[in-house]
């Protein structure tokens, strides 16, 4: 029923701590984590396709020659036939405990899209790594949340779930840059979702290094640019009657 996708790079000491995490969190509901690796030098896929030969609910796809968050994000959820997919970093900072709840939000409520959020009562971003990063996530939610159709206090968050139809509807119209999929898939909506936040404290990498950096940024930018150009353009066409 869930497909767990963690798009990745560079994440080799994270693989099996995150799997084991998953195992024992998600107990209700039948699973599969698909990690998507952008050909990290360090042997991620590797450590990956091993743990896939001892529990087939663990898939590995290697990009070669392409990479980015956002477009590896798409590959692995049209890899995927589940009912719900969700989005997590392989770094440990998202709390796979919040996965239970985000599918009983989708499956048995009736939304759309569960988001893990920091911004909600008994959530906390403390686990950010810097001040830059902080100023980016905040002046970003700032920004996004002035653009979006529908309200999110955490627009920003990479740590979400969603009906995989809905997601693959939305595939044609994302920008497919950048490391915000969640913000892109929600300015693309032409009817508006019902999303639920739950609350998450974001954690300290377990391993390895922040990827996010000034690129990050510029890309970020543009995506938002690219939606709004869209949307006017929408609303300027004229109505062709049949």
């Amino acid at each position: 029923m869930l497909s767990i996708i963690i798009p990745c790079y560079n994440e080799r000491d994270n693989v099996e701590p995150l799997y084991k995490a998953v195992v024992a969190a998600v107990t209700h509901y039948d699973w599969e984590l698909i990690f998507v690796d952008d050909n990290s030098p360090d042997g991620t896929i590797d450590v990956v396709w091993r743990l896939a030969q001892t529990d087939s609910r663990v898939r590995g796809i290697l990009r070669v020659g392409r990479r980015g968050l956002s477009s590896a994000v798409i590959e692995g959820v049209l890899s995927s036939s589940a009912t719900v997919v969700a989005v997590m970093d392989g770094d440990m900072q998202h709390d796979e405990r919040l996965l239970e709840p985000m599918m009983n939000t989708i499956v048995r409520e009736g939304y759309d899209v569960a988001v893990g959020s920091r911004h909600v009562e008994g959530g906390d971003n403390s686990g950010l790594a810097s001040r830059w990063r902080l100023f980016l996530s905040n002046a970003g939610i700032r920004l996004a949340q002035f653009c979006l159709p529908v309200r999110v206090t955490d627009p920003m968050s990479g740590f979400f779930a969603v009906r995989r139809d809905l997601f693959v509807r939305s595939v044609g119209d994302l920008s497919g840059t950048g490391f915000k999929i969640l913000l892109d898939m929600l300015l693309v909506q032409q009817v508006t979702p019902r999303v639920a936040e739950l609350p998450f404290v974001f954690r300290t990498r377990h391993a390895g290094e922040s990827k996010m950096d000034r690129k990050i940024l510029f890309q970020f930018m543009h995506m938002i640019v690219r939606h709004m150009l869209r949307r006017k353009k929408r609303v300027l066409s004229p109505t062709v009657s049949p």
